[in-house]
């Protein structure tokens, strides 16, 4: 029998679904403060999976950790889409695709 070790956080049903297909799994649950570090891995892990595939559902996962991590830092997405569109309101999206090159002051 051989085992692979991950050491990794996984979506709820994930053990479920290992054991349906036959396997076995070890599970423990993770503090708050891990359960955090282990979110913003997770953050890293997903932005890197979107950027090498460009997946929509990459960005659906990577949607989906935000989502935890505002929800473990006691907020919510809804709060989260708020400030996103407080800050659109006032400083703009991203819509007109410009590069700032230089800004110059006069001395």
């Amino acid at each position: 029998m051989s085992a692979v070790r991950y050491n990794k956080l996984v979506r709820d049903r994930v053990p479920e679904i290992i054991e349906a297909d036959g396997k076995r799994c070890v599970c423990s649950a993770l503090s708050d403060d891990e359960y955090l570090v282990r979110l913003e891995e997770k953050l890293n892990e997903e932005l890197a999976e979107y950027l090498e595939s460009k997946s929509m559902e990459e960005l659906a996962d990577l949607l989906e950790v935000i989502r935890a991590v505002a929800s473990a830092r006691g907020s919510s997405i809804e709060e989260v889409e708020e400030i996103r569109r407080e800050k659109a309101a006032k400083r703009g999206g991203f819509e007109k695709k410009q590069l700032l090159i230089e800004v110059t002051a006069d001395d």
